[in-house]
């Protein structure tokens, strides 16, 4: 997708796979609101979440430099998620997702909208000290003071660096899916919640006609990662939802043949793709020293590329890129247990 002039746009917009396409430069939504609550978030005059609204936690969700997180949808009354497609939820118009960031108080609310032509749009808002409502944040992002961030400074993404992420996958709507969503929740995912009645799962969805149309199998036996282990299980979960909206085999990055995005509709083949592009394979990544680097090493994280720039300081370096200044030790320890244990060693391509 080609980069939009944020200066000139009112909002940015994409369209999901088979979708509409539209630009900012041809296509006049409403504007965005310029306070949290007037986006439908809350009960009028207050800062409590409408009840009507689905609460829901990815079961791998994305690392953010440790902050809480909330995350709520709405669909319009009547409106219904077609599941057919397991791996690519068709959202109707009028979906909104939010998903709050706290640090002991909360500091930003995202929010992502389906707009009535089938595209997309996102936007964050940047809370009030107070903790009584939310303002819109400029377009390019901004950076604000939060005592208890990594450096005491907390970064608000602009909207092109929302597309970074959501425009990289067979759906903008990043953890709101099938594998995400399974009820056979992976007990050693990293700083998963809790599953709780009031968080919504597969069978919930579709017992309350939620979502429609997904098949049958999915919901007498929930998707799972498909591994030899329960720590490979966690470390292909972890993958898949920190990196694998953009390291897959559909998105912008396909050419680099990595592929790290699991799929419920498909999971031994996912599974087996993912540890085909990784194993074996060289690095276009160098040390400083220039020396020749792997994607993954069995039995050595300190000669894999993948854990090195997990670990790294070094922000030109670091994976992911973007929204993270800390590295995810319970991760790390996790990817490292995998690489030592639990992979096969082959041949380098």
């Amino acid at each position: 997708m080609k980069a939009f002039d944020i200066l000139a746009a009112a909002v940015v917009v994409i369209a999901t796979a088979g979708g509409v396409r539209a630009d900012a430069a041809n296509v006049d939504p409403p504007p965005l609101p310029q306070r949290l609550s007037d986006t439908g978030l809350f009960v009028p005059g207050t800062t409590t979440v409408r009840a009507e609204h689905i609460a829901f936690s990815p079961q791998y969700p994305l690392w953010s430099d440790g902050t809480g997180k909330r995350r709520w949808l709405s669909l319009p009354p009547g409106a219904s998620i077609d599941a057919s497609k397991p791996d690519a939820w068709d959202f109707p118009v009028g979906t909104k997702l939010w998903k709050e960031f706290s640090y002991g108080r909360s500091v930003e609310t995202r929010f992502v909208e389906r707009l009535a032509d089938g595209s997309w749009r996102f936007a964050a808002y940047v809370w009030n000290e107070q903790g009584t409502d939310a303002e819109l944040a400029p377009p390019r992002g901004t950076a604000i003071a939060v005592a208890s961030a990594p450096g005491g400074r907390y970064a608000v993404p602009g909207r092109l660096d929302c597309l970074a992420c959501h425009d990289g996958g067979a759906t903008p709507v990043l953890g709101f899916s099938a594998l995400q969503l399974s009820p056979d929740r992976d007990p050693l995912a990293p700083h998963a919640d809790a599953k709780t009645p009031q968080l919504a799962d597969l069978r919930s969805l579709a017992a309350r006609g939620v979502i429609r149309n997904l098949p049958q199998r999915l919901l007498e036996n929930p998707p799972r990662v498909a591994a030899a282990s329960p720590t490979a299980r966690a470390a292909l979960g972890y993958l898949h939802g920190n990196c694998g909206h953009c390291h897959n085999d559909s998105g912008a990055l396909a050419s680099l043949d990595l592929a790290l995005a699991q799929q419920a509709a498909a999971p031994q083949a996912s599974a087996e793709r993912t540890l085909q592009s990784l194993l074996g394979h060289a690095s276009r990544f160098r040390p400083h020293d220039g020396s020749q680097s792997k994607r993954l090493v069995a039995g050595s994280d300190a000669d894999s590329v993948l854990a090195v720039r997990m670990k790294t300081a070094n922000p030109m370096a670091r994976m992911p890129p973007l929204g993270v200044k800390v590295s995810d030790s319970e991760a790390i320890a996790l990817i490292e247990r995998w690489i030592k244990t639990d992979l096969p060693t082959v041949e380098e391509k």
